[in-house]
C-alpha cells in the first residue's frame, strides 16, 4: 500500500509558496489516491493537473500501481481547516453541534480557537407560552461542532 504520509509530503512540497493548501489526502487499501486542496481564490483545474503530474512523477507504478485523482473540495463538504473558515466569512453556513442541533445562520468571525456566527435561535420569552425567533451571536469552538459547512439552502 503507497503510504499516505508521503503522498501529503510531496503535495505540499509542491504547493509551498503557492496560494494552495492540502485539505485532504486519502489513500485506499487498493491504493486509490484521492488529493483535495483549496485556495482563497477557488481551484484551477490547470493547477490541479500540475499537482496530479507532479505526483506521478514521484511515485513510482513499476514499485506499485496506484490510481491518483487530485482536484478542489466539494462546495458541500465541512471545513476541514481554519483557511476554508475564514474564506467563508460572510457566507451562510450550516453547523451540527456536538450535541446535535442544527442550526444555520451567517458566519461572521473565525479565530484560531473559535467561530461565530449569526443565527436565529428560539427562546422562552418570560410572559409567552411559544418560544420566539431572536438573531443572536453563537460562539464555538472548533471540537463543539460536528461539522460546518456552507449552507446551499438560504
Amino acid at each position: 500500500m503507497i503510504d499516505k504520509n508521503l503522498v501529503s509530503e510531496l503535495a505540499n512540497a509542491y504547493l509551498e509558496g503557492k496560494p494552495y493548501e492540502l485539505i485532504t489526502c486519502q489513500v485506499s487499501a487498493d491504493n486509490q489516491i484521492v488529493v483535495e486542496i483549496d485556495s482563497y481564490e477557488g481551484v484551477d483545474v490547470d493547477f490541479c493537473v500540475e499537482l496530479s503530474h507532479y505526483l506521478n512523477e514521484h511515485l513510482d507504478r513499476e514499485v506499485e500501481d496506484y490510481e491518483l485523482e487530485v482536484g478542489s473540495v466539494s462546495i458541500t463538504d465541512p471545513f476541514k481547516s481554519l483557511m476554508q473558515y475564514r474564506k467563508n466569512v460572510g457566507n451562510p453556513i450550516e453547523v451540527l453541534t456536538a450535541d446535535g442541533r442544527k442550526l444555520h445562520g451567517l458566519l461572521i468571525n473565525v479565530e484560531d480557537d473559535f467561530f461565530e456566527m449569526e443565527a436565529e435561535v428560539l427562546v422562552q420569552v418570560e410572559g409567552k407560552k411559544k418560544k420566539q425567533k431572536e438573531r443572536q451571536t453563537l460562539r464555538f469552538s472548533y471540537p463543539e461542532v460536528k461539522y460546518c459547512k456552507y449552507d446551499l439552502k438560504v
